[in-house]
């Protein structure tokens, strides 16, 4: 379904392009999508949700018809969130994101808490588990060797060749694409070719201070993190697609640690795209876990 209403809005000095969905009277509920999406992957969930909160879905930095500077270091994880940061304002709001979006819904839970009451994640990682998961050699290492390929210097193009073969192959590995026809694919390509938005896109990865080992060669010297600094302290929600084959539930193990107040939840028969594939199940797990 087509927003409510589209606007741009300047944050820091620089255009963002963000989607609004039902009475913007209700409780806001910020919607922060992931990679190689942009804020119009929420059209078939922010309907949905959009009786309850008024809906709000940029575009992140990068992406889509948002701002998107070419250097690396301009997608730091502290520049993504406070991006998200003014456009919240006063807050605090409901935060839910996805695959990259949960990194910067996380980031604001942790750093920004009195902007958050809520945290929502869709099959997105606490950076505590997802790298000590890349590091132990496993699976979830093996699984996220992609990353490597990503962060690799002239990636962008060679996802963006033969009208984005590589990017959509990467986007279905494994995965039920089947909702992606004809009209949506259409409307991604066009959010990709975009100048800039490819390379911004992929950024996110250079930027990630995440290692990420080889397979059967754990990772042991780590920098230490701050583990206390890493907290959620708000209610959060965790919805899972079960056969996701890009994150796995080692990736989540031990959140609990970072998250005293934690409900999970599994949707079946979905992957990473469970937004796209089972909106209607995401919604009423997302309404039920509120009331």
């Amino acid at each position: 379904m087509e927003p409510t209403r589209t606007e741009f809005v300047t944050l820091e000095g620089e255009n963002f392009f963000v989607r609004h969905w039902g009475d913007e009277g209700l409780s806001p509920l910020l919607l922060l999508h992931g990679f190689p999406e942009y804020g119009g992957a929420w059209s078939e969930l922010a309907p949905l949700l959009a009786e309850r909160f008024h809906c709000i879905a940029p575009d992140q930095r990068g992406f889509g018809q948002s701002w998107a500077p070419a250097e690396v270091s301009a997608y730091t994880g502290s520049k993504l969130v406070s991006d998200m940061a003014a456009l919240i304002g006063e807050g605090p709001v409901t935060v839910l994101g996805h695959d990259w979006g949960a990194a910067v819904a996380y980031g604001l839970a942790m750093f920004r808490p009195a902007l958050v009451d809520r945290l929502i994640i869709m099959n997105g990682v606490h950076p505590v588990p997802f790298q000590r998961a890349l590091a132990a050699g496993g699976a979830q290492t093996a699984a996220s060797q992609y990353i490597h390929y990503l962060r690799a210097e002239g990636s962008e193009d060679r996802l963006a060749g033969d009208g984005f073969a590589k990017l959509t192959a990467l986007f279905s590995a494994h995965m039920d694409l089947s909702w992606m026809d004809d009209e949506t694919r259409a409307a991604y390509v066009t959010e990709w070719a975009r100048p800039g938005r490819m390379r911004g896109m992929v950024n996110w990865y250079r930027a990630s201070p995440l290692v990420v080992g080889k397979p059967g060669e754990p990772v042991t010297d780590l920098p230490e993190l701050p583990l206390d600094k890493l907290r959620v302290r708000c209610p959060h929600l965790l919805i899972w697609g079960a056969e996701d084959t890009a994150l796995l539930p080692e990736a989540t193990a031990g959140l609990e640690e970072f998250a005293a107040d934690l409900t999970r939840v599994e949707i079946a028969r979905a992957d990473h795209w469970l937004h796209h594939q089972k909106p209607r199940e995401v919604a009423a797990v997302i309404l039920d876990w509120l009331d």
